[in-house]
């Protein structure tokens, strides 16, 4: 009797120890498969991360790159305005420069200088006429358009060089036609039309250049026909 019930005993408690093993066992399973899910879960975030990280870095290297080509155009623009100052102040004094040396202020002296050239290059100066037109009237910068149509005679080279010397002479010349007039016994005839610009005299030029330029034009032997412009007109 003692060993059946010692027997029953120990075969309930071992169904009593598998019962609670299979429900251990199923509590086990059930952790298990939350972690594996809190991990599953885990990777997607981490890989969400990874893409919007990437995403954002691309996004940053492209508004870079925007940032970096408008800087270059902006300062590709601005190379030249840099000195705009200086440039203006030297344009102007180049600018006056060149009114001043180069740019008479009475047809007296265009004509006294044509014929110091032919003197000097043994042409015959003839005749002289000259028409004015204004140019940039009412500015600061306002001119007399002197248009000369002049008449000389000499041999073949002497006018070559004389028209060279014209167009190399401290005083601006721009010759704006030529035309043979005739030839006769190595005696050459030409027609010459120039254009020059007369300025406003400065200080006493006005007096001083004209006696200077009616003298230099009766030297040369020079008949000219129009109004003399004793400054700008």
């Amino acid at each position: 009797m003692t060993t059946v019930a010692e027997k029953k005993r120990t075969a309930v408690a071992a169904k009593q120890w598998a019962e609670k093993a299979s429900r251990l066992g199923t509590l086990k399973n059930f952790h298990i498969a939350g972690v594996v899910a809190l991990g599953v879960v885990n990777l997607y975030l981490l890989a969400h991360m990874a893409f919007a990280w990437r995403a954002a870095n691309n996004q940053n290297a492209a508004a870079l790159a925007d940032q970096t080509v408008q800087m270059k155009t902006a300062e590709i623009a601005r190379q030249p305005l840099e000195g705009l100052d200086e440039k203006l102040a030297q344009a102007t004094k180049d600018s006056d420069k060149f009114y001043k040396q180069r740019l008479p202020f009475a047809v007296s002296g265009v004509v006294g200088e044509l014929g110091s050239l032919a003197k000097k290059q043994g042409v015959k100066l003839t005749r002289v006429q000259y028409a004015y037109a204004p140019v940039m009237d009412g500015t600061a910068g306002a001119l007399t358009e002197a248009r000369l149509d002049a008449s000389l005679s000499g041999e073949y080279r002497p006018l070559v060089v004389f028209i060279n010397s014209l167009e190399r002479d401290k005083m601006f010349f721009l010759i704006s036609g030529l035309t043979l007039t005739g030839q006769q016994s190595g005696t050459v005839g030409l027609r010459l039309r120039l254009t020059t610009y007369l300025r406003s005299p400065v200080g006493t030029e006005g007096s001083e250049k004209n006696v200077a330029g009616g003298a230099d034009e009766k030297a040369a032997g020079i008949a000219s026909a129009g109004p003399d412009a004793g400054g700008r007109r």
